[in-house]
């Protein structure tokens, strides 16, 4: 069983940024890895992804201020997140084992998930 634990979640005022890391118990090449959020009241969304090639994705409201990255040598998977604003505020999750099935934004398409981390924007 594949087990995924995020960190670096926390308070931060507009316009600051936040890295978060996601340590993945064991070995996932080949599958979808992902960054997903989910505000209040609002559907879990994909903000972004690295595909088994290594090409990435994001959400028009992640591109250029959010980038995806990952440390193969620790199993662990990174997002950096710059220029936040409170609707930036919600839990993250990170998300592993997707397949090309789905769309790399679809929630359905991962098999594992962390218990997520808060990140709350304010002004």
């Amino acid at each position: 069983q594949v087990q995924l634990v995020e960190s670096g979640g926390g308070s931060v005022q507009v316009g600051g940024s936040l890295r978060l890391s996601c340590a993945i118990s064991t070995s996932i090449y080949g599958t979808y890895i992902a960054w997903f959020r989910q505000a209040p009241r609002k559907e879990r969304e994909g903000i972004a992804c690295i595909k088994p090639r290594g090409n990435t994705g994001y959400s028009d409201s992640a591109k250029g201020r959010f980038t995806i990255s990952q440390d193969k040598s620790k199993n662990t998977l990174y997002l950096q997140m710059n220029s936040l604003n409170v609707e930036d505020t919600a839990i993250y999750y990170c998300a592993a084992g997707g397949t090309a099935r789905y769309e790399w934004s679809d929630k359905f398409g991962y098999n594992f998930w962390g218990q997520g981390t808060q990140v709350t924007v304010s002004s």
